[in-house]
């Protein structure tokens, strides 16, 4: 497994941003998809977006046209920047990665490593 760990979350007020931060600790990244879950209390774990090593961007219908996903390989890191901010963002966010390309991101199931997660509350 690949050591991930997860930071940038925090409470926002509607309509704010934030920008995740997924650094990979010991591992090059360069041959690793990076995807982005989140889990809402009550709720599957969902996939909203993942960046392959080419760096193609995909997004969950949820998410798209707000949140954009990026990523670094120098500094081991990957993004989400999110924008436009719903109470219904308000989760925890997980990354995540799989072999080389995004193929069935949006299943939890395809990926071997997972950060601790960090929480995001959407809330006035």
């Amino acid at each position: 497994q690949v050591p991930l760990v997860e930071s940038g979350g925090g409470l926002v007020q509607p309509g704010g941003s934030l920008r995740l931060s997924c650094v990979v600790s010991g591992f090059t990244v360069d041959d690793l998809a990076i995807a982005w879950f989140r889990q809402a209390p009550g709720k599957e774990r969902e996939g909203i977006s993942c960046i392959d090593v080419d760096q193609n961007p995909y997004y969950a219908d949820s998410v798209k046209g707000r949140f954009r996903i990026s990523r670094d390989n120098r500094k081991k890191t990957a993004y989400l920047q999110m924008n436009s901010l719903k109470p219904e963002d308000t989760a925890v966010y997980y990354c995540a990665t799989k072999t080389r390309y995004c193929s069935d991101y949006q299943s939890s199931t395809k990926f071997a490593s997972w950060g601790q997660g960090t929480q995001v509350i959407v809330s006035s």
